[in-house]
């Protein structure tokens, strides 16, 4: 009987002096916390889809809380969220645009030419390996094949005649779908931009027209017909000015080929207001479109 008591008495002391230590040592090797990380964190939506470049939510929030990523880092959160992160850092937030993927072609089924008949695994990486880059005569549209959507874990992503299409409202912007793209056909561009490329086919014309029925083919209409010397050409192919741009969409409505997209449902038109109007016709002379007479 001694001895049971003798073990337990031995056992509790063990008990005690183990917690003590531990004790100690929780203090000794304590890691100090910051607050703001945790307050952060808190705020961050918890996908930890990298496309902040951070690994995961933990490594952004002890990044924006170190003042090395920016409080709008978060591409899930938005808005919403580097407001709140704002009010923890005592930053004010600017107001940001939002962005979305876009997809660079437009080279569907019936619009885009095919040298053969792929078949495979549905993976654009794996159409890469096979001679030609996979069974599209451009070699620079999209596969169709859906690397991308696999990459989404937003669901954003669909395969749709041939080539992705992006829902934006579901879209967040945060580029899993661009790094998984071998083609580099996706990029993320603000939402509301009002003129889009629809190609990157680096080629001369005749080329291009031989492959798809909507690719660019360098004719250079766009560049004439944009008043604001805002398209200039490289490699065959337009480059926007955004800076200069405003918005005319003559260049969309000037391309034969629909190669140029614009935003032709949200197009703004100039209105008077006949109250406030003087007559001084300075609108007429500046008009570069000849779109305003005075009576």
């Amino acid at each position: 009987m001694s001895t049971i008591i003798m073990s337990i008495v031995i056992l509790a002391a063990l008990g005690i002096l183990i917690g003590i230590l531990l004790g100690v040592a929780g203090k000794v090797f304590a890691v100090e916390t910051d607050e703001k990380v945790v307050q952060v964190r808190e705020c961050l939506p918890g996908n930890n889809c990298g496309g902040c470049g951070y690994p995961g939510c933990d490594g952004l929030a002890e990044a924006i809380a170190a003042g090395e990523a920016s409080i709008d880092a978060c591409p899930v959160g938005g808005a919403a969220v580097a407001q709140k992160i704002g009010k923890i850092m005592g930053v004010e937030t600017e107001e940001s645009v939002k962005k979305v993927a876009y997809v660079r072609c437009a080279g569907t089924c019936e619009k885009a030419s095919s040298k053969y008949n792929y078949v495979g695994e549905m993976s654009c990486k794996d159409a890469m390996m096979v001679p030609g880059q996979g069974e599209k005569a451009c070699s620079y549209g999209c596969l169709g094949l859906g690397s991308c959507v696999s990459a989404c874990q937003f669901d954003a992503l669909s395969i749709e005649d041939g080539i992705a299409k992006v829902d934006p409202e579901k879209c967040v912007a945060c580029g899993q779908c661009v790094k998984a793209c071998p083609k580099e056909v996706l990029s993320l561009q603000p939402e509301t931009l009002p003129v889009r490329l629809l190609c990157r086919a680096a080629e001369e014309g005749f080329l291009v027209s031989d492959n798809c029925k909507i690719g660019c083919i360098g004719c250079e209409l766009c560049k004439d017909a944009c008043k604001f010397d805002a398209i200039t050409i490289q490699n065959h192919l337009p480059v926007i000015d955004r800076e200069k741009c405003t918005s005319c969409m003559m260049c969309a409505e000037t391309c034969p080929t629909g190669a140029i997209w614009g935003d032709f449902d949200n197009r703004k038109i100039a209105a008077i207001d006949r109250d406030l109007c003087i007559g001084c016709t300075i609108c007429k002379r500046t008009c570069r479109f000849e779109a305003i007479s005075a009576n």
